[in-house]
């Protein structure tokens, strides 16, 4: 488990740990660093590395010294079942707001966000607002997530991209032998995560291809019988919003048959500001064997909703809504998970679309 914060004035970085609150029979240290952004510069960004930790256990934590306000998280189990929280294009508006509240009521186990957090765009401070606004909820569970275009921050006077999110998101790619924070993946209670970079090389003569590529061939189904990939920019979409970006077409283009062939259960993006399950596609064509896609990019920014969809709906589309909410995933045993999206106008055990879903063991046909 990674921790991280980040502090005005130079701070240790060290974490103090333990299950009971105030007792801390364990420590760990890692690293500082910062970065600048035109007149801007961060603060100090420590990050530590604790554990090993058992698994469905509260753990308080202090960080920099023992004196320092005190957290608590909980770890994921290590077997089902287990509940995902999912939802992309966060943003700090009352809706993203809405958004939070409704999942810290969903008693979910571990959060994956397909894209878009802070909407900084360079406005360097809202990141700072954006780690304030999300803190009740990022100290409390694991947060993992992918890129997505709204973390790029390049212009003319700064070239370098990602600056900030690799600086503050840092995530535990190196563990899965990528050489890029932009994609990785990872193990938790008997489900493989692919996190997918659609704004990064995903080529077949990429990096990230390749990497892909050895990644599937490494997953054992006896031992993580689901597999989920997430990614930024939807290859499947009957919103009018973000047709025909490269980064839809292109990925979808390069990886598709890929994750078919690999078995992928389902596929999660963001981008397009609402929500839309379809059913199992491949190619265009609903397909047994193909994955769930389903686009989740309603978590609140201050861009808005995209209201508009194309008719008539497509049959590979199930259902679609432009609505902000969330998804949850709970994925009960090694054949079954079900999936539910949850409107922010709703209350929040009330489910607006859910669906079973088995996982896939037939052979690509």
């Amino acid at each position: 488990m990674r921790i991280s914060w980040i502090t005005t004035n130079p701070t240790p970085a060290i974490v103090y740990y333990g299950r009971s609150t105030g007792s801390y029979s364990l420590s760990a240290t890692g690293s500082t660093s910062s970065y600048t952004y035109g007149s801007y510069t961060s603060g100090q960004i420590h990050n530590v590395v604790i554990g090993p930790l058992d698994p469905g256990t509260q753990y308080f934590y202090s960080c920099g010294s023992q004196d320092s306000q005190i957290f608590n998280f909980t770890t994921p189990p290590s077997s089902f079942p287990i509940k995902f929280a999912i939802v992309g294009d966060l943003g700090q508006t009352s809706w993203t707001q809405s958004t939070l509240d409704h999942i810290a009521q969903s008693n979910y186990d571990v959060y994956l966000l397909p894209g878009d957090l802070s909407y900084a765009d360079t406005n360097e401070p809202l990141w700072d607002t954006y780690g304030n606004l999300v803190q009740q909820l990022s100290t409390s569970r694991p947060w993992m997530m992918t890129e997505g275009n709204h973390e790029i921050e390049k212009t003319s006077s700064h070239p370098e991209q990602f600056t900030a999110y690799n600086a503050r998101w840092l995530m535990p790619y190196q563990e899965s032998g990528s050489t890029s924070n932009l994609y990785y993946s990872f193990d938790v209670a008997g489900v493989h995560i692919l996190m997918l970079g659609s704004y990064t090389a995903f080529e077949s003569d990429s990096v990230q291809y390749s990497w892909l590529q050895n990644d599937l061939k490494n997953v054992d189904r006896s031992q993580t019988p689901w597999v989920f990939a997430f990614l930024h920019a939807p290859w499947y979409n009957s919103n009018t919003a973000h047709q025909g970006e490269y980064a839809s077409t292109g990925m979808k283009a390069a990886m598709e048959t890929m994750l078919y062939n690999a078995h992928v259960d389902a596929i999660f993006a963001g981008h397009v500001h609402a929500y839309e399950r379809f059913f199992r596609v491949y190619n265009n064509t609903v397909n047994n064997c193909g994955p769930v896609y389903i686009t989740i990019g309603d978590g609140g920014n201050r861009e808005g909703l995209a209201t508009t969809y194309i008719n008539p709906q497509p049959s590979i589309s199930a259902f679609r809504e432009a609505s902000f909410g969330h998804g949850e995933l709970w994925v009960v045993n090694e054949t079954h998970a079900q999936w539910e999206w949850h409107r922010n106008n709703d209350d929040e055990f009330v489910i607006a679309d859910s669906v079973w879903l088995t996982s896939l063991s037939c052979p690509p046909v």
